[in-house]
């Protein structure tokens, strides 16, 4: 049973350092700009808060039209530009994409091993993706289709799934009514 931990405030630390180590990790994707940048944060906080029941930033995410987004990137972006990455307007496709370069690199200290692993995790699936590939993905999360434009988007909405029960889960479940319905029956 994954313990679930309220999320902690935000770590602007953990998201800067984050920022860095993705635009070092997939600075050999063409593909990695802005929109996949803002969906790669958003699953390694969203997929790891479902994993482990907690997330890595604790940052809040809003839905936006193409997808969720970091409220703090553009803010802590900003105040990275210059110093720690440089933001370069690229044609990818025949579009302008915004690609994060890093001045330095990333300080890995602060994420734990198992961090490193899982954040290592989500670069590999998503990798060779383009960025409507991994927006049009992020489109399928529960907690994107839930929310209205510009809402954050709740951590715990992560835990919802549209898989089909288990015959176990269903079996538990109706033990778990029966039981309510017996206790019900005695007040």
């Amino acid at each position: 049973m994954v313990k679930i931990e309220v999320p902690r405030l935000r770590d602007d630390d953990k998201f800067r350092e984050l920022i860095l180590y993705f635009s070092e990790k997939c600075a050999a994707d063409p593909a990695f700009g802005a929109t996949k940048l803002n969906k790669l944060l958003f699953y390694v906080d969203f997929l790891h808060f479902q994993r482990y029941g907690k997330a890595i930033t604790g940052h809040d995410y809003q839905k936006l039209e193409h997808g969720p987004a970091p409220r703090a990137l553009k803010p802590i972006l900003n105040s990275m530009e210059g110093t720690d990455v440089a933001v370069e307007d690229r044609v990818y496709h025949g579009k302008v994409q915004k690609r994060t370069i890093p001045l330095r690199k990333a300080n890995t200290d602060v994420f734990s091993t198992d961090e490193l692993s899982f954040i290592d995790s989500v670069v590999k699936a998503c990798w060779g993706m383009s960025a409507k590939q991994v927006s049009d993905k992020s489109h399928q999360f529960i907690g994107w289709i839930a929310a209205r434009i510009n809402e954050t988007i709740p951590y715990a909405i992560a835990l919802i799934s549209f898989r089909s029960l288990t015959p176990e889960e269903l079996a538990h479940g109706r033990s778990l009514e029966d039981r309510a319905r017996e206790l019900r029956a005695c007040h």
